[in-house]
């Protein structure tokens, strides 16, 4: 979490913790990243490292349903390089499997992240680990 925060901090950006229409937002026009409160630690992190990343990644709002798609799957890609390691993975998939959800409990990540970070695995976007 401390390095989310850092990150946040180095782009300039603000964070508040507000409900909204979903577990957290990012507004480019005031550089907020929104998430809810009360949400458990996996899925603080899962959700700030993902606004984050639409931060960074200089993502707009859009009306466009394909764009939003494809926005979406970037953030949850970026968010899972940040938040999962090669070798995190590998040592909880040796663990538990290549179950979506048992490895999100492990890695201390949401579900989505997961599937997210397998899907770079199989584009070969990241190495794995021997």
């Amino acid at each position: 979490m401390e390095q989310l925060l850092r990150l946040v901090e180095q782009h300039g950006l603000r964070l508040v913790e507000r409900r909204g229409s979903s577990r957290g937002g990012f507004e480019p026009a005031t550089a907020t990243i929104r998430i809810d409160p009360g949400m458990s630690s996996r899925a603080t992190c899962s959700v700030l490292a993902h606004e984050l990343a639409h931060a960074v990644l200089g993502h707009v709002p859009t009306s466009d349903d394909a764009l939003r798609d494809r926005q979406e799957h970037r953030a949850d890609e970026w968010a899972a390089r940040l938040l999962i390691t090669p070798r995190s993975y590998a040592d909880a998939e040796e663990l538990r499997g290549a179950h979506p959800a048992s490895l999100a409990f492990e890695l201390g990540v949401t579900i989505e992240i997961v599937l997210a970070y397998q899907r770079l695995l199989q584009r070969g976007a990241v190495a794995l680990v021997e």
